[in-house]
């Protein structure tokens, strides 16, 4: 029997036959995709490294980052000044008049008026007053009286300059038996107005002023 299809119909169910085939194949392509990210997702939780996380740089806890941090010691206290510090134990340090160890030994206000410098008489220190005394140094404010020693020490004329000291360089002394005693060994001098015209030349006080016959006798203890 002769068929009685058209051309028109044929191509008809061929063009849809290829629509359905392409629809399968994209089907097809989906659920793959799908199970792919599925198998990622998957390798994820369960711990498996992927490429990206692989090379990503590992973090670091926060106890061990902050034991990676310097820590700076602790400064040690600074010794307070003996003004500060109460007690029996406080240090005092004394200051021995004319530089002798034998001879009176003094704490402000001891050596306030009439604080002999040196052994001849020829410096001492009046109308004093001692904003710091402590274990460290004693500075205080008042009146010098220098002998000008001309023409000599003994007929010289003492001239009064307002003037600035410091006590410094303490030492331990044993004053006698058992006994010691810190003792100041050097005092730096400051003129606020200067200093007569006398005073100059080969004829300017020593400035500082230390007793090396005070250092000559520091010890380390007295028993």
């Amino acid at each position: 029997m002769r068929s009685t299809t058209s051309p028109l119909h044929t191509l008809r169910i061929r063009t849809l036959r290829r629509a359905a085939g392409l629809a399968a194949a994209l089907i097809a392509l989906t659920a793959g995709c799908t199970a792919a990210s599925s198998s990622s997702n998957a390798g994820a939780v369960s711990g498996t490294a992927t490429p990206a996380a692989a090379t990503s740089a590992p973090s670091l806890s926060v106890s061990a980052t902050m034991s990676q941090v310097p820590v700076a010691p602790a400064s040690p206290s600074a010794p307070l000044p003996t003004d500060q510090v109460t007690g029996p134990a406080a240090p005092v340090v004394y200051f021995a008049e004319g530089g002798s160890v034998t001879g009176a030994t003094v704490v402000k206000p001891g050596c306030a008026a009439g604080c002999a410098l040196s052994g001849d008489g020829t410096t001492s220190l009046w109308n004093m007053t001692w904003p710091a005394w402590n274990t460290v140094q004693a500075v205080g404010d008042g009146t010098e009286k220098i002998d000008d020693c001309d023409p000599n020490c003994a007929t010289g004329t003492l001239h009064a300059v307002k003037v600035t000291v410091a006590f410094t360089k303490p030492v331990l002394v044993c004053v006698s038996a058992g006994t010691g005693k810190l003792l100041w060994t050097q005092v730096t001098f400051t003129w606020p107005d200067g200093l007569p015209s006398v005073f100059s030349g080969d004829n300017a006080p020593t400035n500082p002023f230390t007793y090396p016959d005070i250092t000559a006798q520091q010890a380390k203890s007295c028993p």
